[in-house]
């Protein structure tokens, strides 16, 4: 799953096949995670499209969340994967660009209530639209420890999940950049759904949730889960933040 940083310095070297499928288009670079994973932005107007960018060795790629972005374009506004490649450098996701900015842009860090609601509203549309039974990834708690190589046996206070409240297809790293806000401050869609799959709708939740206070700080929950549409659930989102903590 992405670890968020945070948006790169702008003279961040540009890779050679970034450049190359920049042509004579601008190149914004627009974020980077912990693992040397770089986002770059190509060109300015509706035409933009986004190139991820995994260095060799960081561990990176790109294949899982092709597959999920296709599968999900079915049913949902995500973005529409343009082409994907891999030399001994690295490896590369083009996607087009989609309306609205991320969360966390500066007009949504000086009104986080409006984003907050956004993220909320569209949490709750990604999972109302996405087929359950129609969806090939599992982001099932076992599923989950098995891949960070955990072993619930060590691990007490992960073995027994608590009862299933709604399963529904997650997006799997539900932190607040992921989630695009059009200029009105309504819901656009979501990015970066490389761990989409079916699980507990509280395993999004509890992550979106703790997200808020990262990015806008203390005291937003309550406003994500009344735009979402459901109660409080501390239970729940004690285990599932456990759960990302330890994968």
């Amino acid at each position: 799953m992405t670890v968020h940083s945070g948006p790169p310095p702008r003279s961040v070297p540009v890779p050679a096949p970034v450049a190359e499928l920049a042509g004579d288009r601008p190149v914004t670079p627009v974020w980077r995670n912990e693992a040397g994973g770089l986002t770059f932005q190509l060109g300015q107007d509706e035409t933009r499209t986004f190139v991820k960018w995994a260095p060799a060795g960081s561990g990176l790629g790109f294949d899982a969340e092709a597959a999920r972005l296709g599968w999900a374009a079915r049913y949902t506004t995500v973005p529409r994967v343009l082409d994907a490649g891999a030399d001994a450098d690295g490896a590369w996701l083009v996607t087009a660009g989609l309306p609205g900015e991320s969360a966390v842009a500066p007009r949504w860090l000086a009104d986080p209530a409006t984003a907050v609601r956004a993220i909320g509203v569209g949490l709750r549309a990604l999972h109302d639209r996405l087929p359950v039974d129609d969806c090939p990834f599992s982001w099932s708690v076992a599923d989950r420890l098995a891949e960070a190589g955990v072993d619930p046996a060590d691990r007490p206070e992960l073995a027994d999940a608590p009862p299933v409240d709604r399963l529904v297809v997650c997006h799997g790293d539900p932190c607040s950049p992921n989630t695009l806000i059009h200029p009105d401050g309504s819901f656009s869609a979501h990015v970066d759904l490389d761990c989409l799959g079916v699980a507990d709708r509280w395993a999004d939740l509890a992550v979106a949730t703790w997200s808020l206070e990262w990015n806008y700080g203390p005291g937003w929950d309550a406003l994500l889960l009344d735009a979402y549409g459901v109660a409080a659930d501390p239970e729940r989102t004690a285990f599932y933040r456990r759960v990302w903590e330890s994968t």
